[in-house]
This record gives C-alpha cells, structure tokens and sequence, in this order.
C-alpha cells in the first residue's frame, strides 16, 4: 500500500532522515506500521533539528515539498498565490499513484487536500482533524470550509474523518478519536500530593497568544498574593518568550515562576510526575495532550472550557474548568484548594481515565482502520 500523508506541518531534511514536530510524528510513526510506502507531501524548512523534533520511522518513505502557504503578511500572500498552482499539481499527482491518502487538518495545506480529495472518490482516506470540531464553536472561515467538505459525504467519500470529543448530529464518517503518549507499561498509581504545602503547577506549551502564558502566569502571582506557596515552572518557547520574562522580572515573580523553554519528553514527564496542577487557558485546542498527559500522572488539570476538554475532566469532576476572567478563576481555584480530600479524588479519577488511552490501545484502534 501507498500511503500519503498532506501535512502543514514544517519538515527538516538532514543525513537522509525526516524530522518533524515529535508529538506529531510518534502518532505518524505508529500509522506507517501498517503500509509498505510513504509518502509524505509538506513544506520544507532548513534549520537546525530541535529537542521537540523527531525523526520518521519507515524504510520505504519519500518526501515531497512543497512551499509552505502562509497569509500573516503581504509577501507570503503573494508567495502563497504565486505557489498555488504548482501545489495543486504536486498534491494531484500524488494523491493520483496513492493507495490511501491521509490528511492532516485544519490547517493550508489540509484545506487544499480537501478540494483534491473530492476527484479521487474511489479512494481510501482518512483525515485526522487535530483541531475543535465543536460544532458551535468560533472558527476562522478556512476551518469552517474544511469541516463542512469533511462532514458532506456526497464531497468526501470512502473517508473516515477522526475528530476529538462526541459531538451529536454528525454524519457517519465522523469518527470520535484520541490521541495518546504513554505506553500501558508506563502505567503508574498517581504521587498523592500534600495540596496544603507547598503547589507545584506546570504550564506545558508554546509562547503564544492562543495558550495565554501570560493568564497562568498571573494566576500564580494573584494565588502568591493570597498567602499560598505556588510555584509555576513553564515548559514552551515562542514568540510570547520575551514578554513574559519582562512581566516576571516587573513583578518580581523570578523566585516563584522559572521559565525553562523546550525540553525532550522525559523531563516534561518527570515535571508532571512532581506536579500538583497543569493550567492551559487555552482560546482553542483540539486534544490538548498536555492535559491528557498531566492526568496520566494525577496532575490535576486547570483548563478553559473549549473543545473536547469538558468531556476530558468529566465536566470538573476530573479537572477544573476556569473561565477567561482572571477574577473569576481565582475564586474557582481557590475554592477547590479548600477542599484537600476532593483533590485527592480528582487526581485519582483523572489519572485512571487519563490512564485508559495509552499508545498500545491507539495502536489497537488505528488497526481497525486498516482493516475496514
């Protein structure tokens, strides 16, 4: 079998190996287990590998970039319509010799395999949709065009699109997944945690404006402020990097809150074994591995209420939910740091659901896929 992933994610190509995002290719790398050729078309960039990189695993794979398409400024919508063209024929060409085609959405370059798919009706293909598929929630038109061209069966046939959470009215290609981290083997009783010491909270993600550093920061200042013993260590890199590090410095927060950029999986993990609580005050998310994987270990997570993330923390009974008002979220917070024993039980309820998606049961249900 053929198999052709369209990706937006950037790769980098070096001593004949393809890297990528490691989140992302892990997952990639448990689906090539069940093909015999790869290939994958995405943009290509030439810089140097990372710690939050990973190389892809298949003998037989070719890569074949293309230019990434971008609209942040007048110059990359002009190189993105310039490029167009010559893109359309790439990705026609092919999902033309493909057996089965994978598409990475939402995303550019997912939306140009939406179009393209619809010629290759005879076709197998999956999607995997790594975004909110919360069909009321507010989303850039792009997203919105690539979920009704995904959802329209008439448009996408022989398709099974995996979305996050269970959402009502859907059509029957739309299949609810997950996704997963650890193995059955890393399966672990949670730390009990003294919450009435001092708070270890973590934030895992990138600097940006879309997962709010800034917010989790705050909170930590503001429960400081309070008279608890909080300490935030923050795991991420990004544009955001700068700011936040003059805000700590303005606030004098050096002592309580450390930034300590990308680090490689096994120190994440070994930070959320130690932690008490995760925020992610996310705007949007998909399925926020982060906080699949605090739970894992009976870090509690603290989370805006989007996507399928309410449907994770069992509605607050695994998790607690904040709104965006900082106000607000402290009295949520601080009420359930009166509460010691109702902690102990989140954290044990989170991590035995948390501990029920593990990568050998993900290895289990892409399997069927292959089968149908």
């Amino acid at each position: 079998m053929r198999f052709l992933i369209v990706s937006q994610s950037k790769h980098k190509h070096e001593n004949g190996l393809l890297f990528g995002y490691a989140p992302y290719v892990n997952e990639i790398n448990l689906w090539l287990k069940y093909v015999n050729e790869v290939e994958v078309l995405a943009p290509q960039v030439k810089k140097t590998i990372t710690n939050i990189e990973a190389s892809y695993k298949h003998s037989n794979l070719s890569f074949n970039p293309v230019a990434a398409i971008e609209f942040t400024s007048l110059k990359k919508i002009f190189n993105a319509l310039v490029n167009l063209p010559f893109i359309f024929i790439a990705l026609f060409k092919s999902c033309k010799k493909a057996d089965h085609i994978h598409l990475r959405c939402p995303g550019n370059m997912g939306l140009l395999g939406c179009f393209v798919q619809i010629f290759f009706s005879s076709k197998i293909k999956t999607v995997k949709y790594a975004g909110n598929w919360d069909p009321e929630a507010k989303q850039p038109l792009s997203y919105n065009i690539q979920k009704w061209i995904l959802s329209n069966t008439y448009l996408t046939k022989n398709t099974t699109v995996l979305v996050y959470g269970n959402w009502e009215h859907q059509t029957k290609n739309i299949k609810s997944f997950f996704t997963a981290t650890y193995k059955n083997s890393e399966r672990q009783a949670p730390k009990i945690r003294n919450y009435k010491k001092q708070l270890k909270f973590v934030f895992v993600g990138s600097l940006v404006k879309g997962k709010r550093p800034l917010f989790a920061i705050k909170i930590i200042e503001r429960l400081n402020e309070q008279g608890y013993n909080a300490t935030l260590n923050v795991y991420g890199d990004g544009i955001l990097k700068p700011e936040l590090a003059k805000y700590i410095k303005a606030q004098q927060l050096g002592g309580v809150v450390k930034i300590f950029g990308n680090k490689k999986s096994e120190i994440i993990k070994k930070a959320l074994q130690e932690a008490h609580f995760l925020i992610l005050a996310s705007r949007s998310e998909g399925w926020p591995k982060a906080i699949a994987e605090a739970m894992f270990f009976g870090t509690i997570p603290i989370s805006t209420s989007i996507s399928c993330v309410p449907y994770m923390v069992g509605n607050g009974t695994r998790g607690i939910l904040i709104p965006f008002n900082l106000e607000v979220a402290l009295q949520i917070i601080s009420g359930h740091l009166k509460r010691n024993k109702n902690l102990i039980f989140m954290a044990n309820h989170a991590s035995a659901w948390s501990q029920n998606y593990t990568l050998d049961v993900f290895e289990t249900e892409l399997a069927k896929l292959f089968q149908t």
